[in-house]
């Protein structure tokens, strides 16, 4: 996969430009030394943050951190291969697209995955990286859901897509014992919310589910929501008052809102990964203590010194570790072929 390659400049300050940074300078923030060179370069070629967030009710604004941010994950796909295809498909009523490689799979089985973007960005067309890495490691065809984003569709949208593609694999000769879900950020929200919404629906669970860095608790009640505001080089502490437009008119105490607050007796096994330097290490750290009370069989990996979603970037060495943990996830409860 060769060395690490940052993306430019140009489109790293744009995503500080989210302001999902906290008013520190990134330049300010100590690199952690145990992590590996590739990372270290990372933070060290971070742009200073800005003093305030973008106006997301501008719909120019919007448009061109959509755009910007589209443009930077897909520079992060190129990175991982070339040779893949997108076949899209409507599940039943959401758009998603199949992310196809020259990778065997298994016949009959199957992942979801849902992207993330803090509610409002990303694609399924543009957040490739963790699909390709992932879905070839597992040995698992990758369905993308392309759900709604707010502000233009608040909550429930973006469950009710994720469902509708559940419900589409389900229809179309998948099991739910050969289907394991995945998400990153957002789309660990999301992810969580389906489940509870299949279960609410009387469908049966997904065999297995990934979150990576996952938005948990939209109340944003978290201790590290604070403490680790000044050092997580992607969030911030606030963010979750930056996430209003998705909650809507909703009590983001909600479980298909903040899926903390749900019932999770009877999950499927969940395996949680999270950076050390991220505001939402205490959404994770409150989800498997919540998990392993209602006797889910919850792995929560913490990672030191990364940052939120550090997988997705496949010229660090850590991020190719984790994602060849998450396939072994999947290998084993999905595949059953083991790790």
């Amino acid at each position: 996969m060769g060395n690490f390659q940052p993306p430019g400049r140009s489109l790293l300050a744009l995503l500080a430009g989210l302001a999902l940074a906290g008013p520190a300078a990134a330049a300010e923030t100590p690199i952690p030394p145990a992590i590996s060179p590739e990372a270290q370069a990372f933070y060290r070629q971070l742009p200073p943050r800005r003093a305030g967030p973008s106006d997301l009710s501008d719909p120019a604004v919007l448009e061109r951190l959509r755009t910007g941010l589209g443009r930077m994950f897909l520079g992060n796909a190129r990175r991982v291969r070339t040779d893949y295809t997108l076949e899209e498909v409507d599940a039943d009523g959401a758009p998603a697209v199949w992310v196809r490689t020259p990778d065997p799979v298994r016949k009959g089985k199957a992942l979801l995955y849902i992207h993330g973007g803090g509610f409002i960005l990303g694609s399924a067309r543009t957040d490739l990286s963790l699909p390709l890495q992932v879905g070839p490691a597992a040995g698992l065809a990758v369905l993308s859901v392309d759900y709604r984003l707010a502000p233009e569709h608040p909550h429930p949208a973006a469950v009710d897509d994720a469902l509708s593609a559940y419900r589409w694999l389900l229809k179309n000769g998948y099991r739910a014992r050969d289907i394991g879900v995945f998400g990153d950020s957002a789309g660990g929200a999301i992810a969580l919310a389906l489940v509870l919404a299949a279960r609410d629906a009387g469908l049966k669970p997904p065999a297995a589910v990934a979150v990576l860095s996952p938005v948990t608790d939209l109340a944003g009640e978290g201790d590290t929501r604070t403490t680790l505001a000044a050092v997580d080089p992607v969030l911030s502490g606030d963010a979750a008052s930056r996430w209003s437009a998705y909650v809507g008119g909703h009590d983001p105490r909600e479980p298909l809102v903040s899926p903390l607050y749900g019932d999770l007796k009877g999950f499927p096994p969940l395996l949680i990964l999270v950076g050390s330097r991220e505001v939402l290490l205490s959404d994770s750290l409150r989800l498997a203590r919540k998990a392993r009370a209602a006797g889910v069989d919850v792995t929560l990996d913490a990672w030191d010194g990364m940052w939120h979603v550090f997988q997705a970037n496949p010229g660090v060495p850590e991020g190719r570790e984790a994602v060849e943990e998450i396939a072994a996830f999947f290998r084993e409860h999905v595949t059953g072929r083991g790790r």
